[in-house]
């Protein structure tokens, strides 16, 4: 499974910009990294109130890692 295109999905379709949205990609022996970076402007859209989309972005990663016994982890640069 390609955990960079499922969060692309996810973020582009909440921000303002959605070209601007990079994600890179770090790949471990049993965990992958993504860093997330978007514009200023919507990295509030990103996060959401007390970080509930953040945390619901990160549950679905995990949940779809669950199944190849991987751990993805998620962070969001400024």
């Amino acid at each position: 499974m390609n955990y960079s295109e499922l969060v692309s999905y996810m973020v582009k379709s909440l921000v303002d910009h959605p070209e601007r949205v990079e994600i890179r990609e770090i790949e471990g022996e049993k965990s992958t990294i993504l860093e997330l970076k978007v514009t200023k402007e919507d990295i509030g859209k990103v996060i959401g109130k007390h970080g509930r989309i953040a945390r619901a972005i990160r549950t679905i990663l995990s949940a779809s890692a669950t199944k190849s016994g991987k751990r993805v982890v998620l962070e969001i640069l400024d």
